[in-house]
């Protein structure tokens, strides 16, 4: 009998997050549910209706959250074959210069210390499983790639979060731990509304930018999390096909 997989997803509680655990509730998965809000976990339990969940409440910033989340699950599932780092904030439109220190920490500790924290608690599960090894996928977004105007915080985590994924990938070669990173552009989520009303270009214009549906991020992320462990796709990105990627800046 074929053992079901396990995947955890943080930031679960809506846009891409959810939209990915109902997708992968689609293909079979059974998905951990992890975010700051009960009731919005509760809600893409619903609408994941079909599959398995567990619903963890948990603040991927605070170290003693996490390792309960992760104790959590080996407890209800005995292993762990996929994380999805998804949890990630913003604060928009603020030049550098006036950018605080607290603005500052409190995106780096969500995008960037959040990341490192769950992928340390995955790896060391992955590593002792058996059989061994799993799946990473961080989150990368396209900003890990090039900036926009006002975003020195947001685009310096993400680019960290690119280092973190060959590191990882690197790392985990010798325990079957394979790690890859989705570079989203516009998906079509409660934090991209503001797209609608026309986005800060590099010009100084503003311009409302193409948006696509979230789902097709969700289905890029079944398809890496499908690979077989001895393939990886270490960075895709998907985008609205007509949005300010190539050429940004």
């Amino acid at each position: 009998m074929k053992r079901k997989m396990v995947a955890m997803i943080t930031g679960a509680g809506s846009g891409i997050g959810r939209s990915t655990a109902i997708e992968l509730c689609r293909n079979g998965w059974t998905i951990v549910l992890a975010g700051r809000s009960k009731d919005r976990l509760l809600e893409t339990a619903e609408f994941a209706a079909s599959g398995d969940t567990l619903i963890v409440p948990a603040d991927v910033t605070r170290e003693q959250s996490v390792e309960k989340l992760f104790a959590h699950t080996i407890s209800e599932f005995g292993r762990l074959d996929l994380l999805f780092n998804n949890a990630g904030i913003n604060v928009h439109d603020i030049p550098l210069e006036n950018l605080t220190t607290e603005q500052w920490q409190s995106v780096v500790d969500v995008n960037l210390t959040g990341v490192f924290l769950c992928t340390r608690a995955a790896f060391r599960i992955m590593k002792s499983q058996d059989p061994q090894g799993g799946r990473i996928i961080n989150n990368g977004s396209i900003s890990a790639q090039v900036p926009r105007p006002l975003s020195a915080v947001y685009t310096a985590t993400k680019h960290a979060v690119t280092g973190l994924t060959k590191s990882t990938s690197l790392d985990g070669r010798q325990y079957n731990i394979a790690c890859g990173q989705i570079d989203v552009g516009n998906a079509a989520t409660d934090l991209s509304e503001r797209m609608a009303a026309g986005t800060l270009q590099a010009s100084g214009q503003r311009m409302c930018e193409p948006r696509m549906n979230v789902e097709n991020v969700a289905r890029a992320v079944v398809y890496m999390a499908g690979l077989p462990l001895d393939a990886n796709v270490p960075f895709l990105t998907v985008m609205a096909t007509n949005m300010p990627l190539v050429g940004r800046g």
